[in-house]
This record gives structure tokens, C-alpha cells and sequence, in this order.
């Protein structure tokens, strides 16, 4: 039978009110307003924590503690100097600042601390201003004829 604006219906339970507990026998879920018989899910005020398993030992309680989580790490956005190289390819791109990281979709907000990483390689030469550099980053920045500039500390005395 073909759909026509003539034999159209509802999606099932599409039509359906929404549950209204506590409203008496005639609602259908009257006396125990769907709690069931005793218990504590039956008695008012009651809420159970998250993960509660019936009093048996909750899961996060029966795993075992394992090694140590420093709170005061500093955490470093990583990019890799193949990363940069795809960015400034094809560009007059001479230098990149801590502000251009967010822009060109390297780092998540502008606060985020960089560290630059030596894995690929640079055809450029580019002065790139970061929190932190690897040793090989740096190498082979000064390989292509950049800077490797550390944000936050002094300029070397000439």
C-alpha cells in the first residue's frame, strides 16, 4: 500500500503522555506509585551513590590502588617539527610566535605551554619561539638555518 497524506500515522508511542506517578488508583500506577514494596528505593528521600552495587563492594573500591599521580606536572603541548613544516610549506612564513600555535590549530588555547619536537625535518629557515625545544628540534632548526627561541627567557648577551 502506498504512503499518501490519507493513511499517515504516528510513530508508535509517538502520542504517548508522559508517566504521572502519585496520582491515585485510577492512574494505573496507583498505592506504591511504581516503588514496589519495601526496600529502601521504596522510602522518601532516598539516593543512592554512584556505582552503588546493592551493598556488595563497588567496583572502584575492589580494584587496586596503583602508582602515584603528581598534581603540580606541568603539562606541554607537544608539535613535532613535521607539523610546522606542513604549515609553513608553501608560505613566506619567517617566524612563528606563541600566538600563531592556536591558529594554525597546533595547540588547543593560547595559554597552553609548547615544547617542540625534532621528529621530521625543516626546509625552511624559521624562527620559531617556544616553552621548550628537544635537542634534536633544535638541531635541526639550526640545520635549516632558524632560530630556536625559548619564551620566558632572557636574550643572550651579544
Amino acid at each position: 500500500m502506498a504512503k499518501n497524506l490519507s493513511n499517515l500515522r504516528a510513530p508508535r508511542k509517538a502520542n504517548t503522555g508522559r508517566k504521572r506517578v502519585g496520582r491515585g488508583m485510577g492512574s494505573g500506577m496507583g498505592k506504591t506509585s511504581t516503588r514496589g514494596h519495601k526496600g529502601q528505593g521504596s522510602r522518601t528521600g532516598t539516593s543512592l551513590m554512584r556505582g552503588f552495587e546493592g551493598g556488595q563492594m563497588p567496583l572502584h573500591r575492589r580494584l587496586p590502588k596503583r602508582g602515584f599521580t603528581n598534581i603540580f606536572r606541568t603539562e606541554y603541548t607537544v608539535v613535532n617539527l613535521d607539523r610546522i613544516a606542513e604549515h609553513v610549506e608553501g608560505r613566506a612564513v619567517t617566524e612563528i610566535g606563541l600566538d600563531d600555535y592556536t591558529k594554525l590549530g597546533l595547540a588547543s588555547n593560547k595559554k597552553a605551554l609548547i615544547k617542540i619536537l625534532g621528529s621530521g625535518e625543516l626546509a625552511s629557515a624559521i624562527t620559531i619561539h617556544a616553552h621548550k625545544f628537544s635537542k634534536s628540534a633544535v638541531e635541526k632548526i639550526e640545520k635549516a638555518g632558524g632560530k630556536a627561541v625559548v619564551a620566558g627567557a632572557a636574550p643572550a648577551a651579544a
